[in-house]
Protein backbone atom coordinates (compact mmCIF):
# COMPACT_ATOMS: atom_id res chain seq x y z
CA UNK A 1 0.00 0.00 0.00
CA UNK A 2 2.35 2.40 1.22
CA UNK A 3 4.50 1.48 -2.23
CA UNK A 4 1.65 2.07 -4.60
CA UNK A 5 1.02 5.63 -2.49
CA UNK A 6 4.91 6.53 -3.10
CA UNK A 7 4.77 5.37 -6.68
CA UNK A 8 1.11 7.46 -7.29
CA UNK A 9 3.31 10.37 -5.75
CA UNK A 10 6.27 10.09 -7.99
CA UNK A 11 3.73 9.76 -10.72
CA UNK A 12 1.73 13.29 -9.92
CA UNK A 13 4.84 15.19 -9.36
CA UNK A 14 6.49 14.19 -12.82
CA UNK A 15 3.35 15.26 -14.23
CA UNK A 16 3.50 18.19 -12.64
CA UNK A 17 7.13 18.59 -14.03
CA UNK A 18 6.32 18.22 -17.60
CA UNK A 19 3.03 20.90 -17.14
CA UNK A 20 5.65 23.37 -15.76
CA UNK A 21 8.13 22.44 -18.49
CA UNK A 22 5.33 23.08 -21.40
CA UNK A 23 4.33 26.13 -19.91
CA UNK A 24 7.44 27.41 -19.44
CA UNK A 25 8.32 26.36 -22.82
CA UNK A 26 5.10 28.16 -24.52
CA UNK A 27 5.59 30.96 -22.02
CA UNK A 28 9.49 31.53 -23.13
CA UNK A 29 8.40 30.98 -27.10
CA UNK A 30 5.76 34.23 -26.58
CA UNK A 31 7.91 36.55 -24.60
CA UNK A 32 11.46 35.79 -26.38
CA UNK A 33 13.17 38.93 -27.78
CA UNK A 34 12.82 38.67 -32.12
CA UNK A 35 16.87 39.80 -31.69
CA UNK A 36 19.66 37.80 -32.24
CA UNK A 37 22.92 38.71 -31.58
CA UNK A 38 24.14 39.55 -34.98
CA UNK A 39 21.27 42.10 -35.40
CA UNK A 40 23.78 44.00 -33.20
CA UNK A 41 25.84 44.57 -35.59
CA UNK A 42 23.72 45.17 -38.24
CA UNK A 43 22.77 48.03 -36.32
CA UNK A 44 19.19 47.10 -36.16
CA UNK A 45 17.32 48.50 -32.52
CA UNK A 46 16.73 46.58 -29.87
CA UNK A 47 13.55 45.30 -27.96
CA UNK A 48 11.53 47.76 -25.52
CA UNK A 49 13.29 47.45 -22.00
CA UNK A 50 9.65 46.01 -20.58
CA UNK A 51 9.97 43.12 -23.58
CA UNK A 52 13.56 42.51 -22.25
CA UNK A 53 13.08 42.50 -18.61
CA UNK A 54 9.83 39.96 -19.27
CA UNK A 55 12.36 37.62 -21.18
CA UNK A 56 14.68 37.94 -18.12
CA UNK A 57 12.71 36.76 -15.72
CA UNK A 58 12.21 33.69 -17.32
CA UNK A 59 15.57 33.42 -18.72
CA UNK A 60 16.64 32.68 -14.70
CA UNK A 61 14.71 29.65 -14.87
CA UNK A 62 15.39 28.48 -18.67
CA UNK A 63 17.60 25.95 -20.43
CA UNK A 64 16.22 27.42 -23.82
CA UNK A 65 19.63 28.60 -25.68
CA UNK A 66 17.36 30.49 -27.79
CA UNK A 67 15.74 31.93 -24.95
CA UNK A 68 19.03 33.10 -23.32
CA UNK A 69 20.94 33.71 -26.22
CA UNK A 70 18.14 36.42 -27.77
CA UNK A 71 17.84 38.03 -24.32
CA UNK A 72 21.52 38.54 -23.40
CA UNK A 73 21.81 39.71 -27.06
CA UNK A 74 19.11 42.42 -26.63
CA UNK A 75 19.74 42.95 -23.19
CA UNK A 76 23.48 43.91 -24.49
CA UNK A 77 22.03 46.07 -27.70
CA UNK A 78 20.25 48.04 -25.17
CA UNK A 79 22.98 48.90 -23.27
CA UNK A 80 25.45 49.22 -26.02
CA UNK A 81 23.07 51.65 -27.71
CA UNK A 82 21.90 53.55 -24.67
CA UNK A 83 24.32 53.34 -21.75
CA UNK A 84 23.86 54.90 -18.31
CA UNK A 85 25.15 58.51 -18.24
CA UNK A 86 27.24 57.86 -14.84
CA UNK A 87 30.39 55.69 -14.44
CA UNK A 88 29.38 53.36 -12.24
CA UNK A 89 25.94 52.55 -13.71
CA UNK A 90 27.65 51.54 -16.97
CA UNK A 91 29.81 49.73 -15.07
CA UNK A 92 26.92 47.73 -12.94
CA UNK A 93 25.40 47.17 -16.67
CA UNK A 94 28.50 46.18 -18.22
CA UNK A 95 28.92 43.19 -15.67
CA UNK A 96 24.74 42.29 -15.85
CA UNK A 97 24.69 42.04 -19.84
CA UNK A 98 28.16 40.09 -19.29
CA UNK A 99 26.36 37.95 -16.85
CA UNK A 100 23.47 36.97 -19.00
CA UNK A 101 25.82 36.50 -22.21
CA UNK A 102 28.22 34.29 -20.36
CA UNK A 103 24.87 32.09 -18.94
CA UNK A 104 23.67 31.77 -22.76
CA UNK A 105 27.07 30.83 -23.93
CA UNK A 106 27.27 27.99 -21.26
CA UNK A 107 24.24 26.24 -22.64
CA UNK A 108 24.49 27.00 -26.04
CA UNK A 109 28.21 27.68 -26.84
CA UNK A 110 27.97 27.20 -30.60
CA UNK A 111 27.21 31.02 -31.24
CA UNK A 112 30.26 33.36 -32.87
CA UNK A 113 28.51 36.68 -32.99
CA UNK A 114 26.80 36.16 -29.36
CA UNK A 115 31.07 35.45 -28.58
CA UNK A 116 32.12 38.66 -30.37
CA UNK A 117 29.14 40.22 -28.02
CA UNK A 118 30.53 39.48 -24.86
CA UNK A 119 34.16 40.63 -26.69
CA UNK A 120 32.24 43.84 -27.39
CA UNK A 121 31.09 44.44 -23.72
CA UNK A 122 34.65 43.93 -22.28
CA UNK A 123 36.45 46.25 -24.71
CA UNK A 124 33.85 48.70 -23.39
CA UNK A 125 34.72 48.19 -20.12
CA UNK A 126 38.56 48.04 -20.63
CA UNK A 127 38.80 44.12 -20.02
CA UNK A 128 40.62 41.96 -22.23
CA UNK A 129 39.15 41.02 -25.08
CA UNK A 130 41.14 37.99 -26.73
CA UNK A 131 40.09 34.97 -25.65
CA UNK A 132 36.40 36.27 -26.42
CA UNK A 133 36.99 37.21 -29.81
CA UNK A 134 38.87 34.39 -30.72
CA UNK A 135 36.13 32.03 -29.44
CA UNK A 136 34.18 34.51 -32.03
CA UNK A 137 36.24 32.59 -34.76
CA UNK A 138 36.44 29.12 -33.70
CA UNK A 139 32.98 28.69 -32.98
CA UNK A 140 32.04 29.09 -36.69
CA UNK A 141 31.08 31.56 -39.68
CA UNK A 142 29.27 34.78 -39.22
CA UNK A 143 27.65 37.23 -41.61
CA UNK A 144 29.98 40.46 -43.42
CA UNK A 145 28.83 43.00 -40.94
CA UNK A 146 29.52 41.11 -37.69
CA UNK A 147 33.21 39.82 -39.58
CA UNK A 148 33.72 43.94 -40.21
CA UNK A 149 32.62 44.52 -36.66
CA UNK A 150 35.44 41.96 -35.22
CA UNK A 151 37.89 43.56 -37.21
CA UNK A 152 37.11 47.03 -35.39
CA UNK A 153 37.44 45.24 -32.19
CA UNK A 154 40.21 43.49 -32.91
CA UNK A 155 42.37 46.46 -34.40
CA UNK A 156 41.46 48.67 -31.63
CA UNK A 157 42.36 46.37 -28.83
CA UNK A 158 45.16 43.91 -27.80
CA UNK A 159 43.83 41.14 -29.45
CA UNK A 160 45.45 42.38 -32.38
CA UNK A 161 48.70 40.92 -30.59
CA UNK A 162 47.64 37.60 -30.93
CA UNK A 163 49.31 35.56 -33.29
CA UNK A 164 46.47 33.58 -33.94
CA UNK A 165 44.15 35.84 -33.89
CA UNK A 166 46.30 37.92 -36.64
CA UNK A 167 45.81 34.45 -38.64
CA UNK A 168 41.75 34.10 -38.35
CA UNK A 169 41.37 38.31 -38.54
CA UNK A 170 43.14 38.13 -42.24
CA UNK A 171 40.02 36.28 -43.39
CA UNK A 172 37.14 38.56 -42.25
CA UNK A 173 39.91 41.87 -43.89
CA UNK A 174 39.88 40.42 -47.35
CA UNK A 175 36.25 39.69 -47.08
CA UNK A 176 35.51 43.32 -46.20
CA UNK A 177 38.41 43.80 -49.22
CA UNK A 178 36.14 41.54 -51.57
CA UNK A 179 33.24 44.20 -51.09
CA UNK A 180 35.38 47.35 -50.94
CA UNK A 181 33.14 49.62 -52.45
CA UNK A 182 31.31 49.48 -49.26
CA UNK A 183 33.66 48.81 -47.07
CA UNK A 184 36.47 51.06 -47.83
CA UNK A 185 35.60 53.94 -45.71
CA UNK A 186 34.68 51.91 -42.83
CA UNK A 187 38.49 49.56 -43.21
CA UNK A 188 40.30 53.51 -43.37
CA UNK A 189 38.48 54.62 -40.21
CA UNK A 190 39.23 51.16 -38.42
CA UNK A 191 42.65 52.11 -39.48
CA UNK A 192 42.75 55.28 -37.94
CA UNK A 193 41.12 54.79 -34.62
CA UNK A 194 43.42 50.97 -34.56
CA UNK A 195 46.14 50.29 -32.09
CA UNK A 196 49.91 50.43 -33.53
CA UNK A 197 49.37 46.06 -33.26
CA UNK A 198 46.28 46.67 -35.20
CA UNK A 199 47.59 49.48 -38.03
CA UNK A 200 50.70 46.87 -38.63
CA UNK A 201 47.86 44.04 -38.82
CA UNK A 202 45.70 46.09 -41.46
CA UNK A 203 48.74 46.91 -43.52
CA UNK A 204 49.70 43.09 -43.94
CA UNK A 205 46.68 42.39 -44.56
CA UNK A 206 45.86 44.54 -47.35
CA UNK A 207 49.64 44.55 -48.82
CA UNK A 208 49.07 41.31 -50.62
CA UNK A 209 45.58 41.40 -51.20
CA UNK A 210 45.28 45.00 -52.12
CA UNK A 211 48.70 46.72 -52.56
CA UNK A 212 46.49 49.90 -53.89
CA UNK A 213 44.44 49.79 -51.20
CA UNK A 214 46.90 49.36 -48.90
CA UNK A 215 48.88 52.75 -50.40
CA UNK A 216 45.76 54.51 -49.01
CA UNK A 217 45.96 53.36 -45.41
CA UNK A 218 49.70 54.19 -44.74
CA UNK A 219 48.68 58.09 -46.19
CA UNK A 220 46.45 58.24 -42.87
Amino acid sequence: MNRMFLLRVIGFCAAVLLLLHAGLGSYGDLTRPNFRASDLFFGEIPPDKAIVATSGVLATFSFDGDLLANYAAAKAADILHHPSADANGRATENKAAQGAVVAALKVSPIRPALWLTLGTLKAQSGEPVTPAVKMSYLAGAVPMAVAFSRVQTVTSSAAAADDEIKLLAQSDIRAALAHRSSYEPLLIAAYVQATPQGKSLLLEATQVTDPKFNEILRRY
